[in-house]
């Protein structure tokens, strides 16, 4: 019961979201994250490590001003939970893939030097993890067990691949940094909900028709 204490939230919701729900690859960086394996190969994150690191980003986070940070986002499901989350913080957004230059060529269209930048696939997102890496911004990432995760300063070892995952994290992260910064004192004063972050189906077909 001890346990259950120092969660941020209940341990089920975590289970209920499927944050722990990983893949059947592992790469070397996310060893160490895995729990175990279920009977179909599919590894499973722990639990308690996804919560601290959610934690852990939230104060780095809050450490930084808010137009200093970069959220960049690719996936489907997570750019409407990214794009929220980055309002809420105050923080820039990029949707889709980083134009190569952008954080390292002054003389590049749309050229930006964040201090900070929040990723939420290593894969999809690796020029935004080379650019940062070139310049030294310190990056925060999403990381499923088959990401990589070289560069990465902070690694938060979740399910990047599902929707509800994605809504809850940044659900999670967002309220978490809000109280770190003292914009918030406790979980009641955050109004938004869960669902707000959780991309919308019919959205997504849409977007990948166009």
């Amino acid at each position: 019961m001890a346990e259950e204490e120092n969660f941020m939230t209940d341990k089920e919701d975590y289970l209920k979201m499927g944050m722990n729900i990983a893949t059947r690859t592992k790469s070397p960086g996310m060893k160490k994250f895995i729990y175990k394996t279920r009977e179909d190969g599919l590894y499973l994150l722990d639990l308690k490590t996804i919560d601290e690191r959610i934690k852990v980003a939230a104060d780095m986070i809050a450490r930084y001003d808010p137009k200093d940070i970069i959220v960049t986002v690719s996936r489907l499901y997570a750019i409407t939970a990214g794009e929220k989350f980055a309002e809420m913080i105050g923080a820039r957004f990029i949707k889709g893939r980083v134009a190569p230059g952008i954080f390292t060529n002054p003389h590049k269209e749309g050229f930006t030097e964040p201090k900070l930048i929040i990723i939420s696939d290593t894969r999809n997102e690796k020029q935004a993890v080379r650019e940062a890496s070139i310049v030294n911004i310190p990056i925060i990432a999403l990381c499923d067990t088959d990401n990589s995760t070289k560069f990465v300063d902070l690694i938060m070892p979740v399910n990047n691949r599902g929707r509800k995952a994605l809504a809850f994290t940044y659900y999670l992260l967002a309220r978490e940094t809000l109280k770190a910064r003292g914009d918030i004192k406790s979980n009641e004063e955050f109004k938004s909900m869960p669902d707000e972050f959780e991309a919308k189906l019919e959205d997504n077909k849409m977007a990948a028709q166009q």
